[in-house]
């Protein structure tokens, strides 16, 4: 059996207050009756109703004029707004400070029922609100929870990444063929524009996308001291520079990016330039049309020469590889002096 609707009924109408008690008790209510507003104020400071009937013309203090009292109360029950006036405005201003609804009193027996009518449905509604807002609640509780794992799991991805490439540097030291140890510190370097994409999530309060050209500030800055100037011991190695425009990326496309800003670099400090020339080495992200970017790296070195692939051409696959998950592929300006490699992708 259900609980009974708690209804607390203010007017100074006593003969209608009884008439309202009798005939909604009939029908399961509780009913309370306060004859002003002062009254009705204190029985919802000091008890539960459900849902409050307000009248609007009483001695002292109107109905509008406690309404806003009312629903500023720290749990306030939907007010149903009574009124014997038939000026639709006064229905209009309850309705606009916040009353459920209004029902237009009279003696007769429609009255009661179109009260009790009204009272239902502001139950409803209300009841309808809180679920809602329940439901929200837990939607908001999950993706909390759901984004602390996946901050986790990136954490740990990028602490397990850090350990690999921890192992790698024990291993170059036990290596003494130089051969070995260059494909180990190629190694490495992929490596770390990969550990570097979940280090930026793990600490970015945004999970599903990722800040590019912050990304590749950090991603060339590691670069410079794997294969930049004073690198293993060389202080003629090229030099590294960026210019990115602000843009975010998913997570997928950061990895693609970064693993092919990675293997351009490497293969322009490795070639561009002969030994102890230097030289520069730019890196550029910038928008361009249609809600496309481009990303460019560019030397000042010979080129491309008879465009046949220098060393094992693993560094050739895995570009392609990394490019074709973006839907798109790496091209090669042919005007440009040195090797000017282009990548259009869409954002």
């Amino acid at each position: 059996m259900s609980a009974a609707i708690r209804l607390l009924y203010i007017d100074d109408d006593r003969g209608l207050s009884r008439l309202v008690q009798k005939e909604l008790g009939r029908h399961g209510y509780e009913v309370t009756c306060a004859p002003d507003a002062d009254a009705g104020y204190a029985a919802l400071q000091a008890g539960v109703f459900d849902v409050c009937a307000l009248d609007h013309y009483m001695p002292g203090r109107e109905g509008l004029d406690v309404l806003p009292d009312i629903l500023d109360l720290p749990s306030p029950p939907p007010v149903v707004y009574v009124t014997g006036a038939q000026d639709g405005r006064i229905a209009v201003a309850a309705l606009r400070a916040g009353a459920a609804d209004y029902v237009i009193k009279d003696v007769s027996e429609d009255f009661t029922a179109l009260l009790r009518s009204a009272i239902e449905d502001a139950l409803l509604r209300r009841r309808l609100e809180r679920e809602n807002e329940l439901a929200q609640e837990e939607v908001r509780l999950a993706r909390d929870r759901a984004e602390a794992m996946l901050r986790e799991v990136n954490h740990r991805v990028g602490n397990s990444l850090q350990l690999v490439s921890s192992f790698i540097s024990l291993q170059l030291r036990q290596l003494a063929d130089e051969g070995a140890r260059s494909a180990l510190r190629e190694a490495q370097v992929r490596i770390e524009a990969v550990a570097h994409v979940h280090r930026r999530l793990y600490t970015s309060s945004d999970l599903a996308t990722v800040a590019m050209d912050e990304y590749l500030i950090g991603l060339v800055e590691e670069l410079g001291k794997s294969v930049g100037p004073g690198a293993g011991g060389d202080e003629t190695s090229p030099r590294l520079t960026l210019r990115a425009e602000h843009m975010r990326v998913t997570t997928d496309q950061a990895v693609s990016l970064g693993v092919i800003v990675t293997e351009l670099v490497t293969n322009a400090v490795k070639y561009a330039y002969a030994p102890g020339e230097g030289g520069e080495i730019r890196v550029v992200l910038e928008t361009a049309a249609e809600g496309r970017a481009m990303l460019t790296v560019e030397d000042d070195g010979p080129g491309l020469g008879d465009g046949a692939p220098k060393g094992t051409g693993l560094g050739s696959k895995i570009v392609s590889a990394m490019a074709g998950g973006l839907r798109s592929t790496v091209e090669f300006d042919a005007d440009h002096p040195g090797v000017r490699a282009q990548l259009v992708f869409d954002l």
